[in-house]
């Protein structure tokens, strides 16, 4: 009974603690509600320094509110004890009162970092570990750690998994959940590793992975926060319902200035969709097709076959393959991209039509005709065969319009793919305007790339900003003119230029924060690049990614097991070597936190028998039960499992069940499903209300689910182009329980 009352006491002295910290929370949250409400009440008048001081002032109260907000479930979730007698409390983020004295310390901070590294051999400091398990804003128990032997006693116990292995046995609800309170120590080494270079996180299935990816960019954001604060960092995943599976973890740690984007996303404005063909989602990948798109480019420099004939105003004026031929190399050698570099052979061109144009009408009218030709100049350039003319040689473009018409025109692709054999480009080509893919997104920047951007006005809208902007100065002269005697009388004779005065009479720019601004500008450069499921990625996807940042500061997390795209890499040696060459480090997660032992083994056996050496992560846990293998007729794939679904819905109580199988199954398979259990079967990464997913196991990867059932196994070991990967991703999604159902064989290794 001691030890109960002693239990009770401890708890109750959490939840006076944990109260208070919710108290200053809130208290936080008035005064930045208060302050920001100041702000949007002050008036617009006042100088542009005011101005935009007020502007800083409501991002940071905005920014601050924000992140107050999205730390509100599970404050604080553990407590240092130290040998000094200090109690360290350690949660989402650093708390202290008005005076500064310190309540709570953020889990990124130095300080925090024993909370996952301490250990009974190596204590640093720390005798002992308190895990606090909140729900909400309450504190439903606490487990510690006794890390100094010393200390055990009757009313002591060494805990030390409680909290993880709740975490893990906990039911997926389709959104992912950080895991602060519960990393562990080779999961924070590689957090809490430096900045610079190339980092990869080599992992099997469930070995956190994914939340370390998530943790380390909120780790960066915090301790880098001088270097990273403008320039941002970009979280790139492999599908659109990863994305929405992920999104709330990085808000809930702190941090909520991440630019998060899948891979069909990455160009601003459009929405790519899955590339149905894997040949051609291959040929796309390659690295050569950086050549191509620059071929294509270099080919729409065209020079004529022979003379052109131009009607300027009546005057028959000739064009020579010679003359077009000079514009274009001086226009190349300038080294602008295509667009820019256009201007260059425009002006040569127009200078060389309006000198022969002048030529001839002087000789026309006669010698010692001295009348004012300068009208000559917009005669050439307003000429309709002069416009089309420079427009044949030299067209302005958009990547879209290059890329469509290069997949599109056979002679098009052939000509700037000479290497491509006649069944490459067949596979290549397609109707035009038809819908972009995945793989079309890098041939896209690097079209943005070389082509540079296009002003549609041919410079006009500029122009007329500049004309605006000088009308507004030569006001703002005058209006200080016409004050000049009663500035005079005042002292501020002087201080006040025309140039500031039209800047502050100047409609203010709508205000973006930088990762907004970030994820519209396609040549944004981010200080830190965190790809996750990085081994399905294409060398011309990794050639945009580089692009992105072009200090290569990278954390890539992967396992090339899994790699199931056929322009994937089969080692990150392949991947990388290309751009930063040896100048990349390896990591490796050993651990499965979240496969039960039969299942991750039954996964490695078949991935053995199929060729394919894999890292086995030790699974920390024992499942409920072993693999469920269903084999059936032919045709009666759809009919079992409907027969053995409600069978796995009963044995996780409310989790979710993921349908996993190639596409061909996905209509049949969900409609199936809907007719059976209505708005409950659905697609992405499901939720509360949708509680089956029908899927494939491109996307399912990076997420998991309490219970998966596989169709046709064979189909998805034998349709990946000879990878295991497919059917590997598959059977380690599950947090429970495992079924495969085929007609069509199981394959090897499976069965023990």
């Amino acid at each position: 009974m001691q030890e109960t009352y002693s239990a009770r006491v401890e708890l109750a002295q959490e939840r006076e603690y944990v109260d208070g910290l919710y108290a200053r929370l809130d208290e936080l949250r008035d005064e930045k509600h208060s302050q920001l409400a100041q702000i949007r009440r002050s008036s617009s008048s006042g100088s542009h320094q005011n101005r935009s001081e007020r502007d800083a002032f409501a991002t940071m109260y905005e920014d601050r509110l924000a992140q107050l907000n999205a730390v509100d479930d599970r404050l604080v979730f553990g407590r240092l004890d130290l040998d000094d007698g200090e109690k360290r409390y350690i949660g989402r983020i650093g708390l202290s009162t008005e005076s500064l004295q310190r309540l709570m310390v953020d889990w990124r901070a130095p300080e925090a970092g024993t909370f996952y590294q301490a250990t009974a051999f190596e204590r640093q400091g720390v005798w002992r570990r308190r895990h606090l398990i909140l729900k909400g804003r309450n504190v439903r128990a606490i487990e510690d750690d006794i890390l100094d032997a010393a200390r055990l006693d009757d009313e002591s116990s060494l805990q030390g998994e409680g909290a993880l292995l709740a975490a893990l046995d906990a039911r997926r609800t389709g959104r992912m959940s950080d895991i602060v309170g519960t990393i562990q120590s080779e999961q924070d080494r590689i957090i809490r590793a430096p900045l610079p270079g190339v980092l990869v996180v080599q992992g099997g299935p469930g070995t956190g992975k994914t939340a370390v990816a998530l943790h380390r960019a909120a780790y960066l954001l915090y301790t880098y926060r001088d270097r990273l604060k403008s320039a941002g960092v970009l979280l790139v995943g492999p599908s659109d319902a990863f994305m929405q599976y992920i999104e709330r973890v990085l808000p809930s740690l702190g941090e909520t200035g991440v630019v998060m984007s899948s891979v069909g996303h990455l160009y601003p404005g459009i929405s790519a969709v899955n590339e149905p063909n894997d040949a051609t989602a291959e040929i796309k990948g390659r690295a050569s097709m950086a050549g191509v798109v620059a071929a294509a480019v270099a080919n729409r420099q065209r020079i004529p076959a022979e003379p052109k004939r131009l009607n300027v105003e009546g005057t028959i004026l000739t064009l020579t393959p010679k003359q077009v031929r000079r514009a274009r190399d001086k226009a190349r050698a300038t080294g602008k991209p295509h667009n820019e570099a256009r201007t260059t052979f425009v002006k040569i061109l127009l200078r060389d039509l309006t000198e022969a144009l002048t030529e001839q009408l002087e000789e026309s009218s006669g010698a010692g005709n001295n009348a004012d030709r300068s009208y000559l100049a917009e005669d050439v350039r307003s000429s309709r065969d002069v416009r089309v003319a420079l427009n044949l040689a030299w067209m302005p473009l958009t990547p879209q319009k290059l890329i469509d018409e290069l997949l599109s025109k056979a002679a098009l692709l052939a000509a700037a793919a000479p290497t491509l054999s006649p069944e490459e480009v067949q596979l290549l080509l397609r109707p035009p305007g038809s819908s972009w893919t995945e793989p079309d997104i890098p041939l896209l920047d690097e079209a943005a790339e070389l082509l540079g951007e296009l002003d549609p006005t041919g410079g006009r809208d500029k122009a007329a900003e500049e004309q605006e902007r000088k009308r507004n100065v030569t006001n703002a002269v005058q209006a200080i003119e016409n004050m000049g005697q009663s500035m005079a009388d005042s002292g501020v004779d002087g201080m006040l230029s025309a140039e500031a005065l039209a800047e502050h009479n100047a409609v203010a720019e709508s205000r973006f924060s930088s990762a907004e601004r970030a994820s519209q500008d396609r040549a944004w450069a981010f200080g830190h690049v965190v790809v996750d499921e990085a081994q399905e990625l294409s060398p011309m996807q990794w050639r945009m990614l580089m692009r992105r940042c072009p200090m290569k500061s990278f954390t890539i997390v992967g396992d090339i097991a899994q790699t199931s795209s056929a322009a994937g890499a089969r080692s990150w040696q392949q991947a990388l070597e290309p751009f930063v060459g040896e100048r990349w480090r390896q990591e490796e997660l050993t651990v499965n936190y979240r496969t039960p032992m039969q299942i991750a083994e039954a996964a490695v056996r078949m991935a053995n028998a199929a060729g394919l050496v894999v890292s086995a992560p030790k699974a920390v846990r024992d499942g409920k039960w072993d693999t469920f293998v269903d084999e059936v007729s032919e045709g009666e794939v759809v009919s079992r499992l409907l027969q053995t679904l409600p069978e796995d819905l009963a044995a996780i109580e409310g989790g979710l069940v993921a349908v996993v199988g190639q596409e061909h199954f996905q209509g049949p398979v969900l409609a199936a499903l809907r007719d059976a259990y209505g708005a409950r079967a659905g697609t992405g990464a499901g939720g509360y209300e949708q509680d089956i997913i029908v899927t494939t196991p491109a996307n399912a990867k990076g997420l998991e689910f309490d219970a998966v059932v596989v169709l046709e196994p064979a189909e998805l070991l034998s349709g990946g182009g000879g990878l295991v990967g497919d059917l590997y991703v598959a059977m380690t999604r599950p947090t429970q329980r495992l079924r495969l159902i085929g007609a069509k064989g199981i394959p090897a290794g499976i069965r023990t």
